[in-house]
């Protein structure tokens, strides 16, 4: 099975990490003991600038989870439609192509999902499978493409595209004066990504015939992936879910717990396989933040810019849960192709708390 392509969509509203802060300081400045420690904060986390679901104004009629949630679907739907049209294009598919659509979010809720909605916009066929999947949070982009490979590996002949929407703005507790909610407010961004992926069978023809390999195709073949459950860690990242909405919870143990776990699943995965980590040439990694990647780089000994094309996304969009990895992934794919024969790993981490690892070979 193979990855064809990665889409990617935004809001229109994109405002610099200086303007927010800004903003944030006038809202909670003078509830704050340390009003310094806001800037300070969001300075930490190496953020230039987000996307954000509605124009920064809008936030403040936001009176209600429900208010939020609504938000959630109305802005969701956009960018969804608009990231899976932009992976069917990379890739030469049409709508009615994709047999099975995976979903993922931890950001809004609704009942019909949006991928059910989606079908109905995009006019996506009657007998499209349709698998959303919630709670995943950071990890469920990696793990998204794993699913989807489980997927294509009992129907090759199908194409499955994977959806992840997030717009971590409208989860913001403005009442909340917590550490883990000040840095949240600095970290988290707005967007959403598609990949496309398609069946041994159909990638032997090239799932867009004769389409341009200039335009994403073909993209690399996924060779198996792992998943690796923490047990009682479930207290270390997360919501807590009430009348207000989303608040977060980030413990500031996470580095310490990916700095131990991650060179054990690793090494692992990658010793069933016959490989090693010098045979890694293209290093996916989600954003977590700054402290988590310098955790990651340190635990298996990374090369300095192995993780480039993560710490840029970071700098650029900041952390967009789920979709975040995928968009690392996109870069790799168009911007800075990789060598046929070339290893890829993508690797993600969230709450469980656990990890994701895929294997990819161009």
């Amino acid at each position: 099975m193979r990855i064809a392509s990665v889409g990617q969509a935004f809001p229109d509203h994109y405002y610099d990490q200086t303007t927010l802060v800004a903003a944030f300081e006038e809202h909670w400045g003078g509830r704050l003991f340390n009003p310094a420690r806001l800037g300070m904060l969001h300075r930490n986390v190496q953020v230039g600038g987000r996307h954000l679901a509605l124009p920064m104004e809008e936030y403040r009629s936001l009176e209600s989870f429900t208010d939020a949630n609504d938000a959630f679907i109305r802005c969701g739907l956009e960018v969804g439609a608009d990231a899976i049209v932009d992976a069917l294009d990379l890739a030469g598919l049409t709508p009615d192509e994709i047999d099975h659509l995976f979903f993922v979010s931890v950001t809004g809720v609704s009942t019909p999902s949006l991928d059910a909605m989606l079908a109905n916009r995009l006019e996506l066929r009657s007998d499209m499978k349709r698998t959303p999947i919630f709670g995943l949070g950071c990890v469920a982009g990696a793990a998204g493409v794993a699913r989807a490979a489980d997927y294509l590996r009992a129907f090759p002949q199908d194409v499955a595209v994977l959806l992840s929407v997030e717009l971590c703005s409208l989860t913001l507790q403005r009442r909340d004066l917590s550490i883990p909610n000040l840095i949240a407010s600095g970290l988290f961004g707005d967007g959403a990504a598609a990949v496309v992926m398609t069946g041994a069978d159909r990638a032997q023809t090239g799932a867009a015939g004769d389409a341009d390999p200039s335009n994403g195709w073909p993209g690399p073949r996924v060779v198996a992936t792992r998943s690796t459950f923490y047990r009682d860690t479930e207290d270390l990242m997360g919501w807590k879910i009430g009348s207000d909405g989303f608040q977060i919870v980030l413990s500031a143990d996470v580095p310490t717990v990916v700095g131990e776990r991650i060179r054990g699943d690793v090494d692992g995965f990658l010793e069933d396989h016959g490989l090693a980590r010098d045979d890694i040439s293209v290093w996916l990694s989600h954003p977590g933040g700054p402290k988590i990647l310098e955790a990651m780089e340190t635990a298996l000994e990374l090369p300095t810019d192995a993780l480039a094309r993560t710490w840029r996304s970071l700098a650029e969009i900041g952390n967009l849960s789920s979709a975040s990895v995928l968009m690392v992934l996109r870069e790799a794919l168009l911007e800075e192709r990789p060598e046929p024969g070339a290893w890829g790993l993508m690797l993600a981490m969230g709450p469980g708390f656990c990890s994701e690892l895929v294997l990819l070979r161009w």
